[in-house]
């Protein structure tokens, strides 16, 4: 290594101790002078130290680092030791803060730039976010912690181990995706318990209908309705937040099948532009009215992660496809409109997807456009019986109603569209 890179990978070095310094000197501004172990220039300090012995450990190898930093962090711990028997305050983290820098600057110096810098400004975020995390730790309950390591087990632990095959003789369900898909559902539940708890009831469901919406509509229909079922006096909102995610949901396949296709504008825009305003403006009344209201029942979500009810979702989804792959074998490609609508029952995207890479080149533009518009209405009716089955008469009428709204509009366009243009 050059000199000049030497001096500016240490120059970092400084820099990380600094950053940390800064946040811990700070925190001790009001603490007299000889009265704190570490501040601004012990925690600048630190970083220049690792920085040179990442240096030494250049030539003379690794093993410098490690023995250099034993004694290193010997001293350091002894200060903060002292320090906190005077204070009578027990905290490792500065410490613990001292030992990192110190390896930081290291690092800075003996392997790559970006993971070193990246970590010391996590490290002053954690440090300085102190008492926003004291509180919002406070706030967790048992449930939600369990929530938290569940999802986590979900996600990290067993998914990695389940096989990425199909599991049937027709190639049709994936346990993998499935087991995707129940962490997706899992996760949205998760997400909107959050929003509630941190936004409220009815700005929380908008901001989990909107997200569930770009995920998958179905499993946030699904998770409403369940909702729904526990707290009858929200139906309505829940109904909202259903339809918010179907406006999501009538945006998103535009814009992929679009992306994907250019040719399929003229046939889908609009369709869905005239079906989307239609569920927005019912959302937006029905949001409306319950602002001018008073104020209804709290919103209760006790469950934060309802892994039972994703878990019998996704096996509900590879169901579906696993029907859709038999009918499609039995019937032969000819039956592309019919997979559509079968496959349109659990989810959109599959067959937006796939109809957009096939249209002008396998399948004709407008059979793929009319393939995705039944996907989509065969979605949207199908949301709807499930938010009337799962979440009770008073919710599924709402949805039931409004979309069947949307759909007439959307038939409409395509109607206006035909006629105007003759495709």
């Amino acid at each position: 290594m050059h000199q000049d890179q030497v001096l500016s990978r240490l120059a970092v070095s400084l820099a990380i101790g600094l950053l940390v310094g800064l946040e811990r000197g700070w925190r001790t501004r009001d603490e007299r002078e000889h009265q704190r172990a570490a501040g601004l220039r012990t925690f600048a300090l630190a970083g220049l130290t690792g920085g040179a012995t990442g240096v030494l450990a250049l030539d003379y190898g690794g093993v410098v680092i490690g023995i250099v930093f034993c004694g290193f962090a010997l001293v350091f711990a002894a200060f903060q030791w002292l320090e906190s028997r005077l204070d009578r305050d027990v905290s490792a983290t500065s410490a613990v803060a001292g030992m990192l820098v110190f390896l930081l600057g290291a690092l800075a110096v003996t392997g790559p730039l970006v993971p070193a810098v990246a970590a010391a400004v996590a490290m002053t975020l954690l440090l300085a976010g102190r008492e926003h995390l004291h509180r919002w730790v406070a706030a967790l309950s048992w449930a939600e912690i369990r929530a938290i390591l569940t999802l986590a087990a979900m996600s990290f632990l067993l998914l990695p181990v389940i096989p990425d095959r199909s599991i049937d003789p027709w190639d049709a369900v994936n346990l993998r995706e499935i087991w995707l898909l129940a962490i997706l559902i899992a996760g949205i539940s998760f997400v909107g318990y959050v929003a509630v708890r941190v936004f409220g009831d009815r700005l929380g469901i908008v901001v989990m209908a909107a997200a569930g919406g770009l995920a998958s509509s179905t499993a946030t229909t699904l998770a409403f309705a369940r909702l729904g079922k526990a707290e009858p006096g929200a139906a309505r909102l829940l109904a909202a937040g259903i339809l918010i995610s179907g406006v999501v949901m009538l945006v998103r396949v535009g814009v992929v099948t679009v992306g994907l296709n250019r040719a399929l504008l003229g046939h889908l825009a609009l369709p869905l532009a005239a079906a989307a305003v239609v569920m927005a403006g019912g959302a937006a009344a029905i949001l409306l009215r319950r602002r001018q209201a008073q104020a209804g029942p709290v919103l209760p979500i006790n469950n934060p992660l309802a892994v039972g009810t994703a878990l019998k979702i996704a096996g509900f989804i590879a169901a579906v496809l696993l029907a859709a792959e038999i009918l499609r074998r039995q019937y032969g490609d000819v039956g592309v409109l019919i997979i559509a609508a079968i496959s349109g029952i659990a989810d959109v995207d599959a067959v937006s997807i796939s109809m957009a890479r096939l249209g002008g080149g396998d399948l004709a533009v407008p059979v793929a456009a009319q393939a995705i518009l039944i996907a989509v209405a065969v979605n949207t009716v199908s949301k709807a019986v499930l938010a009337g089955l799962v979440g009770g008469r008073r919710i599924g009428i709402t949805v039931a109603g409004l979309s069947a709204l949307a759909l007439a509009a959307g038939l409409a366009a395509v109607w206006a569209q035909v006629a105007w243009t003759g495709a």
